[in-house]
């Protein structure tokens, strides 16, 4: 999960990198480094944190040669934010890591699960090493390779042959300064290369390398590249050296000022308001209003297979997994197609009852979270059609999916996921209306009420926008509950979901402790914390659980809890009951979660700020969780 970014080029490569660097630090934070070349070595800089800790090491550093060394025209380096999975967070821990003769350094997103059994056999021949890193026994395996007379890239196919487990890689030498080596293996984060005039970039992700060029090739699994500054050259792992894999370049339609803050203080806040436009692009061409009929091309399913369609299971992780739960309702209620939720980390550990006429459905906004593109993949190998819902273009669960649908979010910064939740909600439930036109088809009753459902969507992106108008209470909450401890977040039926994806939302980025439960199980264990310290967030919107939310409410004040409830406009009943109230349009039933994710999302950015969280790259997280 860690962001990566490379540059061939006739341009000063320092601030390229660390321009992409910048864009992609959601990544990873722990540290930071960057290598350039620099003559006959590779002089590399790095430093623990932040990549501003990188930036202020190479301003002070006397002699860095980081404003670039032309070589024939060419300048080359690499550079990467860490997130740490071997090895604490330091300066010799972070990558690049270099040979022993400086000459070779190496950038690397995921896990050697050989590494031990590797690192020995480099000790034994006399390596010496210097950090703590499975990332290292690349390197010095290249070296190894190289002495023996290999080119480089032969060098780095026959390491990276060795090593097991998912990764991407991207190396560069002082030996052949003409060209940048990168591949992938398995799951472990994508590399996606741009090519521009003159010059090259690789990147772990779009964002990194969007500035300067939108023409973009995605490699695949088990395939390697070498990147010059005019050329491109990709091999199977194991093909013929010889034959070379025509590669698809792809051109990105995402304006690179929308991956930039503007006028907004975090990249969250702004992708809590851009939900209204993200939602309009999620929904555009997809829904014939006149007769509530959907399209969805990338599905690529037939009206039989549709109809034969046994079951559904849908596999995520995180906020992703809470969209999967709001799904379940939307699919089962309108296409009636029975729906299991499943993390993707449990999923394929549990030999899961798939197969034939079923389909797993994963859901990621990266496309390239490593337990959800592994659940895929055991669905693929029993049989099960897969599909995907995804925001990054040309990711893996893109690529290896039968059918996709995309959430059109555009780039999501934040590592806190907003915009990406609620559009993957309403990838489902146009899902949902889409299989129903063939599975209820032959129930009158039931095929008129999902053309109805997608009729619906029309309203959204206006009942969205109105839940984004200002609303002092947030201020309000903010000042009143920051330096609380504890949350208690409770939801019924379809809304049960978001009660997790609050809690989630609040322990993610303000830290304070809070649980998720579905409200009828309060009584059950939950109501034994409840007092006058204890804030509740109680989801009561008039739908067909509202009064056994308002019996809930009741409960939580009869032992002198807090009361802060989520409620349909114009409810004067929980306006009586409840503390403080959060007002949302009144909704389609199916359709309120996108309405009240909004100010769950609202109210735990204010609670963070309030509290001085650093709310777009919170403590021990990453956006793209690559390994498992």
């Amino acid at each position: 999960m860690c962001g990566i970014v490379g540059y061939i080029g006739v341009r000063d490569a320092a601030p390229i990198i660390l321009g992409g660097l910048k864009k992609l630090e959601y990544r990873g934070y722990d540290s930071a480094g960057i290598a350039l070349l620099d003559g006959a070595r590779i002089h590399v800089e790095r430093a623990v944190g932040k990549l501003s800790n990188l930036e202020s090491r190479i301003a002070t550093a006397a002699s860095s040669p980081l404003a670039g060394h032309n070589l024939g025209g060419i300048q080359l380096g690499v550079g990467h934010t860490r997130w740490a999975t071997h090895g604490r967070p330091s300066v010799l821990n972070a990558h690049p890591h270099i040979s022993m003769d400086g000459a070779i350094a190496v950038v690397h997103n995921g896990i050697v699960e050989n590494y031990a059994e590797l690192k020995n056999e480099l000790l034994a021949e006399g390596v010496i090493f210097s950090s703590d890193t499975d990332t290292e026994v690349i390197v010095h395996m290249v070296d190894r390779y190289l002495r023996a007379g290999m080119s480089l890239e032969r060098a780095a196919h026959c390491t990276i042959k060795q090593l097991r487990g998912s990764q991407a890689i991207v190396l560069i030498s002082a030996h052949e300064p003409d060209k940048l080596i990168a591949a992938r293996i398995g799951n472990a984060g994508g590399i996606s290369i741009g090519i521009g005039q003159n010059e090259m970039f690789v990147a772990s992700d779009i964002p990194g390398i969007l500035e300067h060029t939108r023409r973009i090739v995605f490699l695949e699994s088990q395939e390697v590249a070498v990147v010059g500054q005019n050329s491109l050259q990709v091999r199977k792992l194991a093909g013929d050296p010889n034959q070379t894999v025509a590669k698809e370049v792809h051109t990105i339609a995402w304006d690179p000022v929308s991956a930039e803050k503007g006028e907004y203080r975090h990249f969250m806040q702004k992708e809590i308001f851009e939900q209204a436009r993200a939602i309009t692009d999620t929904i555009r061409g997809r829904v014939d209003f006149s007769n509530g009929e959907v399209t969805l091309e990338n599905l690529r399913i037939t009206p039989e297979t549709a109809r034969a369609l046994k079951r559904l299971y849908t596999a995520a992780c995180g906020t992703s997994a809470h969209s999967g739960l709001v799904g379940k309702f939307m699919i089962e209620g309108i296409a009636r197609v029975p729906t299991e939720v499943d993390y993707g980390s449990e999923f394929r550990y549990r030999d899961p009852l798939v197969g034939p006429n079923m389909a797993v459905l994963g859901i990621t906004q990266s496309g390239e979270t490593a337990d959800t593109l592994a659940a895929m993949q055991e669905a693929h190998d029993k049989g099960a059609i897969v599909w995907s819902i995804v925001n990054a273009i040309g990711s893996q669960a893109e690529r290896v999916s039968d059918g996709t649908i995309a959430m059109r979010a555009g780039p999501e910064i934040g590592v806190a996921s907003t915009k990406a939740f609620t559009t993957s909600i309403v990838d489902q439930y146009l899902l949902a209306c889409y299989l129903a036109q063939h599975t209820v088809a032959d129930i009158p009753a039931l095929a008129d009420r999902a053309a109805a459902c997608a009729k619906d969507l029309a309203r959204l992106p206006s009942l969205v926008g109105q839940t984004l108008e200002p609303q002092p209470i947030y201020d309000v909450l903010a000042n009143q509950f920051h330096d609380r401890e504890h949350f208690l977040y409770l939801g019924r039926g379809i809304n049960y979901p978001l009660a997790l994806e609050g809690a989630l939302k609040l322990k993610e980025i303000s830290y304070i402790h809070a649980e998720g439960y579905p409200a009828g199980e309060m009584k059950h264990g939950p109501i034994a914390l409840i007092d006058e310290e204890m804030p509740v967030l109680c989801i009561a919107i008039r739908d067909n659980v509202y009064e056994k939310m308002v019996s809930q409410i009741e409960q939580v004040k009869a032992r002198n809890g807090i009361v802060i409830a989520i409620a349909t406009e114009g409810d004067t009943m929980i306006e009586k009951k409840a503390d403080y109230v959060i007002w949302v349009p009144d909704a389609p039933p199916l359709l309120t979660p996108v309405l009240t994710a909004i100010p769950l999302q609202r109210l735990a950015y204010q609670l963070a700020v309030r509290r001085g969280c650093d709310v777009d790259q919170p403590r021990n997280l990453a956006k793209s969780v690559t390994v498992e």
